[in-house]
């Protein structure tokens, strides 16, 4: 395939083409606004031992951009191990034998199947209603999530059911009708599901 030859410019458009070339100013590349210097460890007027080599300078590091750094996330310690390590909030007695599974759930609600955000929905009905009927343990099942056979370079969380719904016990509308979240003993699920143990509605 052939390319099309430009056309040669005309007089006129190379007069005006050499104005605007000698108009140009070249752009700025001076990048220092996007640093921020660190100072010197010592500084260069301060005094050092004697024999001691002088500090090298530091580098120059990027300042964050947008409105926060993101947090860092845990992927290594796992939820289990959160929870468990939470303080007590209920009857010490009626906790062990919560935990123990010899505590029945009174309703539950299996969350497998559905997207975060239906999800997210069905816990929030679910645990108000539970909540406004005078109930107090309920179970929550969420999975422990499919196993990632190539999690690649990136770590993927294995669960996100399993990782978000604890999260969302514990913001509005939830909060304040939750008094305590365990993962369920073997006879209920284990960690694929959590006791929900709801506070007395005033």
């Amino acid at each position: 395939m052939s390319r099309k030859k430009r056309n040669a410019l005309s007089p006129e458009d190379r007069e005006l083409w050499s104005r605007v070339a000698k108009s140009a100013r070249p752009l700025k590349t001076d990048l220092a606004h996007i640093f921020d210097p660190v100072p010197d460890v010592p500084a260069l007027d301060a005094p050092r031992a004697p024999g001691l080599p002088a500090a090298p300078k530091s580098p120059r590091r990027l300042k964050p951009t947008g409105s926060a750094a993101a947090p860092a996330h845990d992927l290594a310690r796992p939820l289990s191990e959160a929870l468990a390590s939470a303080p007590v909030a209920m009857d010490k007695r009626r906790f062990q034998r919560m935990t123990r599974g010899k505590l029945d759930p009174e309703a539950r609600i299996d969350l497998h199947g559905m997207t975060l955000a239906q999800a997210h929905a069905a816990l929030n009905g679910f645990i108000l209603r539970a909540q406004a009927q005078g109930l107090r343990l309920v179970l929550v099942i969420t999975g422990k999530g499919r196993q990632v056979e190539d999690d690649g370079p990136i770590p993927r969380r294995r669960g996100a059911l399993k990782h978000d719904v604890p999260q969302w016990l514990r913001m509005a509308p939830l909060a304040g009708a939750v008094l305590e979240l365990r993962e369920a003993h073997l006879r209920h699920g284990g960690s694929g599901a959590y006791y929900v143990y709801l506070r007395r509605l005033r």
